[in-house]
């Protein structure tokens, strides 16, 4: 039996406005999804435990079958054991965003305008970060450059005292009330102040000012933590597992739990990402010596965050089109049997730009029975089954035949 999770980053929502109170999920055309959904089991599953905020970090942790709240030390943690940064006990990784600020008010009333800065390459960012470590490192602070605006800062020595706020919380928001606070918080916003003028003027945001791009004019910090710890997911469930992904916490979350991560060529985290590839890595990993492989789709977490309804709506089209539909039908016509898990980790809604721990939908298939009489893959429909695991690791286990 091959076993493959595909997680739709953010896939769920509220009634949306401009879809006349329907969900990207409910308006999308998922042919894949719909099928499986006629004789999978459909519900809902709780991902966020209650002691803990609602990111990718805890849910995903859920999704694959951990006690987020016995395991989790932090997001950035994870994202610096995917950069090979080798902490120390002692120290704290920081997740360092290039953001986007306004540009005319005094700092502190400046306006979060973006906070991936346009989705900013690999590249040119890790031209400022290498710029920022070079006139802010020091002995306590190390920059490290990551993927896209995803990067991070190390404080060697560190506490976990400062209160933090993501940058995809406060979208289009004044920033005055979500500076940092305690602890660090006068050391952080006097870095926030330098890292503003020494991106300002770099050649590689003149450029992207030149071409109509949006500036990474000042850093972020956010998803403190210490060095994680982590079981490996084959003790824990007996299966030689995957990580297929183009974010650095998944990479890391793979690292950290003794999985393999699969590197996909063209692989973004955004709409124009290497789908096709995504599928056919998630293929031949299966076909080698991997039980289990789980696909991480990032898109429709990254629409929901902008407010982009069309493109949630082609975010989730695309996964079925070119994720289910490509897995689906090779281990079909091979007669090989398998199950796939298809959910978000979290919603996303489109009305509040940022994550909800409202327990999301899932839709558990297998090739080789019937697993309940069906129902509608939405969220609504999920709701209406009446199926609810109020444990994330118990849907793992019948996932993954372990009960």
């Amino acid at each position: 039996m091959k076993y493959i999770l595909v997680l739709c980053d953010g896939m769920a929502d509220f009634p949306v406005p401009a879809l006349n109170g329907s969900t990207p999920m409910t308006i999308a055309k998922k042919p894949y999804m719909d099928m499986m959904s006629k004789t999978g089991l459909i519900g809902r599953v709780k991902t966020v435990p209650d002691s803990l905020k609602p990111g990718s970090d805890t849910a995903n942790l859920s999704a694959i079958g951990y006690d987020a709240e016995k395991c989790y030390t932090g997001r950035s943690p994870l994202e610096a054991l995917s950069l090979g940064i080798d902490m120390q006990d002692s120290d704290i990784a920081i997740r360092c965003n290039t953001v986007t600020l306004s540009d005319d008010e005094p700092f502190e009333n400046k306006v979060m305008v973006d906070y991936s800065a346009g989705e900013i390459t690999t590249k040119e960012s890790r031209e400022l970060m290498l710029a920022l470590q070079k006139e802010l490192g020091d002995n306590m602070l190390h920059f490290y450059g990551g993927i896209s605006y995803r990067h991070c800062l190390i404080v060697a020595n560190g506490k976990l005292d400062t209160i933090l706020t993501p940058p995809h919380d406060i979208s289009k928001q004044v920033i005055t009330n979500y500076l940092p606070q305690n602890g660090y918080g006068e050391k952080f916003v006097e870095l926030y102040n330098k890292s503003q003028k020494i991106l300002k003027n770099h050649p590689v945001n003149l450029k992207r000012i030149a071409e109509g791009k949006n500036p990474a004019n000042c850093i972020w910090l956010w998803g403190q933590g210490t060095k994680p710890l982590l079981e490996s997911f084959d003790s824990l469930y007996g299966k030689k597992g995957a990580v297929i992904s183009a974010v650095d916490l998944l990479k890391g979350i793979a690292i950290g739990a003794s999985m393999q991560s699969i590197d996909v060529e063209g692989a973004t985290g955004t709409l124009d990402t290497n789908f096709d590839g995504k599928a056919q890595a998630a293929i031949e990993a299966l076909e080698g010596d991997r039980d289990f492989v789980f696909v991480h789709l990032e898109a429709p977490d990254e629409c929901g965050h902008q407010g982009d309804v069309d493109g949630k709506i082609k975010s989730i089209e695309l996964i079925d089109q070119k994720i289910i539909a490509s897995i689906f039908n090779h281990f079909k016509a091979n007669g090989e049997p398998f199950k796939m898990l298809v959910m978000p980790d979290h919603y996303t809604p489109l009305v509040t730009l940022t994550h909800d721990r409202t327990p999301v939908p899932f839709l558990l298939y297998s090739s080789e029975q019937a697993l309940s009489k069906g129902g509608k893959f939405t969220e609504a429909g999920a709701e209406e089954s009446g199926v609810y695991f109020d444990y994330a690791p118990n849907l793992t286990k019948l996932f993954l035949d372990c009960e």
